[in-house]
């Protein structure tokens, strides 16, 4: 069976990161690929970082793999130019992907990579669980020449959708991230989540901690959590400082998921035609050098083997690959070596089997 896969090699390292990705997906099965201009190069193209025929081709594909947007080329403050995010916004909204997954697993080869020190992080496994087409970054905006404001809202429905995504994960306690002290967004929030879990999933353990407490618990004692589950702005922040406990930003992966028909037995949670993309961005600082680091983008294809394709195997074969590499001594730039982008490419192709 061929699958059909929308490449979206998006600005800065993206290109670079996503070409031996294909490399890696051609090693694995039948796959093939359409690749269209998206964010900053959307903008430079077409005068927006998503076309309508983009997002048609989208829509059509198995699913879509991305590498990075934007670039300070794109950076502005004036709310009349087009800015490479809004693509990935638009792409969210457009495909209706709610559910951001981002697993944060640091491998004992990289403990001594991240900033934290090893008995700290040993052992860490969580999943963040983040909503991603509600809350601050769709409400309502408003600007004037001396006031600006950003509308917060969520409604019950897509809180409840988002939480029971978060139980279907847990393998034993899902922790709700708000700031109910403050926001009554938060307040609806935490009512809709305990009301949920009473009602579908009282076997799983539920917390509800405030953000700022969350934000210190992820430094401090990340083996506490198994699913965070949280809004939107939230989990962009949160998912971010999670990174660093793998030792770099550029290890991280991610899967934004919504309501298709999925391709496995499991039918509970979101799955089907799915966004998979690395959680960093497109590093335009090291662009065009050669030694941008390729695993996030790696392990984000080996997401969209598993949750998109329903190719458990060949996402397994994908992580272990990245894993013996890195057992065998592959470091990049970012990780304190010196490894080329085509040298960590060629040392996970070695241990694919």
């Amino acid at each position: 069976m061929t699958h059909r896969i929308v490449t979206l090699p998006g600005d800065g390292i993206g290109p670079e990161i996503m070409a031996p990705t294909l490399d890696l997906l051609r090693e694995l099965g039948d796959f093939e690929f359409e690749e269209h201009l998206f964010g900053g190069a959307s903008i430079d193209a077409h005068g927006t970082a998503l076309t309508d025929d983009v997002l048609v081709a989208c829509r059509g594909a198995d699913a879509v793999l991305l590498a990075a947007v934007g670039g300070p080329r794109w950076d502005t403050t004036d709310p009349s130019r087009p800015r490479p995010e809004q693509g990935l916004l638009g792409l969210r909204k457009g495909l209706g992907l709610y559910a951001n997954l981002r697993p944060v697993k640091p491998l004992p080869a990289l403990y001594e990579a991240s900033p934290l020190r090893r008995e700290r992080i040993e052992g860490t496994d969580l999943l963040v669980v983040r909503e991603l087409t509600g809350g601050i970054y769709f409400g309502e905006k408003t600007r004037t020449a001396t006031s600006a404001s950003d509308v917060c809202s969520y409604t019950t429905a897509e809180i409840e959708r988002i939480a029971r995504t978060a139980f279907g994960a847990a393998r034993s306690k899902v922790t709700s991230v708000d700031k109910a002290n403050v926001l009554e967004t938060s307040r609806l929030w935490r009512e809709v989540v305990s009301e949920l879990h009473s009602r579908e999933f009282p076997h799983v353990a539920l917390e509800h901690v405030l953000v700022d407490n969350a934000a210190m618990q992820l430094v401090s004692s990340p083996r506490h959590f198994d699913v965070i589950l949280t809004e939107n702005m939230f989990g962009d922040i949160l998912s971010d400082e999670a990174a660093m406990l793998t030792g770099s930003i550029g290890m991280l992966p991610s899967a934004s998921l919504g309501d298709g028909s999925p391709p496995g037995e499991d039918s509970t949670g979101p799955s089907g035609p799915g966004l998979f993309e690395p959680v960093h961005g497109s590093a335009p600082d090291i662009a065009g050098q050669g030694i941008a680091n390729p695993l996030a983008m790696f392990l984000s294809a080996a997401m969209m083997l598993r949750h998109g394709l329903a190719l458990e195997t060949e996402a397994a074969t994908v992580e272990s690959a990245v894993q013996r590499a890195l057992d065998g001594g592959l470091r990049t730039a970012d990780l304190g070596g010196e490894a080329s982008t085509a040298q960590a490419a060629k040392a996970v192709l070695d241990n694919i089997e």
